[in-house]
């Protein structure tokens, strides 16, 4: 089935493309045809956009906050036979009427420059200078230190959470070279083990290798080998107890997700001491 999606923001519509993201991982076997339209702040501009919309009919999401532009899409939509949904509205009217305020009609104000953006900058710098082991020295600034075998994650993973505004540094486990003793020592940093699956492990190094034009029969991917990592890696990590969290299974997305949980976790146990 074809679809054609048509995404208007009067911001840089990262918020729709997320939620249609999302949605749309519920469905299979659908050839989805994106329209994106950002920044539409204008009449004149949903103009144009709404004659592109009726040569290619089909669903319609928005996040339009000025209440003329919205009106004249949904009129025009419902003239056409079209849905037009506002999927942010829900959560707006529920907090409205928890808080007992109206929302703020503020174009792409979820992106202004708060202190909260700054610190999601911060991080991504400190993490992307804190990659693969660099850094020790700093790590008691951290918030989150990962340590895993080599391609288990670790780097993306951190990034993720850089762009949630965690400082985050990763180091690889290696037998033959321990970790500096700094790692054993945090205080700060919630320290997380990443771990997979052998046969899963020896697949993405064969493919890393392969890519970098390299021999792919070396100890780095043999079977035996790689479980030796890996069980030394788990000892460490039950030594110290550190929360592990298999990544076999597991997007980027929901690694992160899990160690947000264990930081917030973590957060409230020290609240309640």
């Amino acid at each position: 089935m074809k679809l054609h999606l048509h995404l208007l923001s009067d911001s840089t519509g990262e918020t729709l493309e997320n939620i249609a993201k999302a949605a749309l991982a519920q469905f299979d076997d659908v050839e989805t045809l994106r329209h994106f339209w950002p920044m539409v702040r204008s009449e004149a501009h949903l103009e144009r956009i709404l004659q592109e919309i009726a040569q290619n009919p089909g669903l319609v999401i928005f996040t339009l906050v000025n209440s003329e532009i919205r009106r004249t899409l949904e009129t025009r939509c419902r003239a056409m036979g079209l849905p037009a949904i506002a999927p942010l509205d829900p959560v707006s009217h529920a907090l409205s009427g928890l808080l007992g305020q109206e929302a703020k009609a503020r174009p792409g104000r979820q992106h202004s420059l708060d202190a909260a953006y700054f610190a999601r900058v911060d991080a991504i710098q400190f993490t992307m200078a804190h990659d693969d082991g660099i850094g020790a020295e700093d790590w008691e600034e951290c918030d989150i230190v990962l340590a895993g075998v080599s391609r288990s994650s670790k780097t993306p993973t951190s990034i993720y959470l850089a762009n949630r505004g965690y400082k985050t540094a990763n180091i690889p486990i290696v037998v033959e070279s321990p970790p500096p003793p700094e790692l054993f020592t945090l205080k700060h940093p919630l320290v997380v083990g990443l771990t997979t699956s052998a046969d899963r492990l020896v697949q993405i190094r064969r493919n890393r290798l392969l890519s970098l034009n390299q021999s792919p029969e070396t100890d780095y991917v043999d079977q035996d080998s790689v479980q030796r990592e890996i069980a030394f890696a788990r000892r460490m990590f039950a030594d110290n107890e550190w929360p592990v969290i298999d990544v076999t299974r597991r997007s980027i997305e929901e690694t992160a997700a899990a160690i947000i949980q264990l930081c917030n976790e973590r957060a409230l146990k020290a609240q309640g001491a």
